[in-house]
């Protein structure tokens, strides 16, 4: 185990660390940390629809969904887990709980990136964050073995690091209000190389692109005067689940 500051991205499928959360993991990896992506499935079923139309099989859309996955990644500096849970629907079961588990343990993240609980428009995001905060919670008790069936002993828990949300597909219908505004200027073109990865959901690209200027928008507007953002700046929204402990309000 290195002390490598990590930041780790759960998500139910490969598009959503790209549009929601490339930003803050491209900024990661700029600071010369690790950025880890657990994605749960290939989203081959629910988010893959030109790849059925064109006639493949399961395991060629899973293929070029993996492919396209890496791809992103690459592009952000990141690394990626594909623990094929299957999607459409996405199922907890406890062998992908202790996946996470055994995962979140062995990386000991400084942060969590995960989908916020309501998503309307896609019933697998809200289960991989549920997925993703139990699993959490799990890896910090010393009572709960590793997949060996061995405790992990008081050095092998988990810490409590902080786990943000980032933002659904629209924010307006899903109860999301963000708290945090993310400055990813410094990394944009990183993000835009991996949203053009993103082949199988291309048409997102513009919505995304999109957002990012508004959240820019909005980064600047709320950041006063010290901060000096650029004019043209990018920005990624989140909402923090556990209140920020500091001995400073900044």
């Amino acid at each position: 185990m290195t002390n490598t500051p990590v930041t780790l991205a759960v998500t139910a499928h490969p598009g959503d660390f790209v549009w929601r959360a490339g930003g803050a993991l491209a900024l990661a990896t700029a600071r010369g940390e690790r950025a880890v992506i657990a994605c749960l499935s290939f989203g081959e079923r629910g988010e893959s629809a030109s790849q059925w139309r064109a006639g493949m099989s399961l395991d060629e859309v899973k293929a070029v969904r993996r492919a396209e996955g890496e791809a992103a990644a690459a592009a952000l500096g990141a690394e990626i887990r594909f623990l094929d849970a299957g999607d459409y629907p996405l199922v907890e079961t406890p062998e992908l709980v202790q996946q996470l588990v055994d995962l979140y343990r062995e990386l000991r993240p400084g942060v969590v990136l995960t989908h916020a609980p309501a998503d309307p428009y896609n019933t697998d995001h809200g289960p991989a964050g549920d997925i993703a905060r139990r699993a959490r919670i799990l890896a910090q008790a010393a009572g709960v073995p590793t997949s060996d069936g061995t405790l992990p002993g008081a050095d092998g828990v988990l810490a409590a690091p902080p786990l943000f949300f980032f933002e659904p597909h629209q924010s307006e219908v899903s109860g999301f209000t963000p708290d945090v505004l993310l400055d990813i200027t410094s990394v944009w073109e990183q993000k835009q190389a991996a949203m053009h990865a993103m082949a199988a959901q291309g048409h997102l690209i513009d919505y995304y692109t999109d957002l990012g200027v508004r959240r820019g928008v909005q980064a600047k507007r709320n950041s006063g005067p010290n901060l000096g953002l650029p004019s043209e700046t990018y920005g990624e929204a989140y909402m923090r689940l556990y209140p920020q402990v500091t001995d400073t309000l900044a």
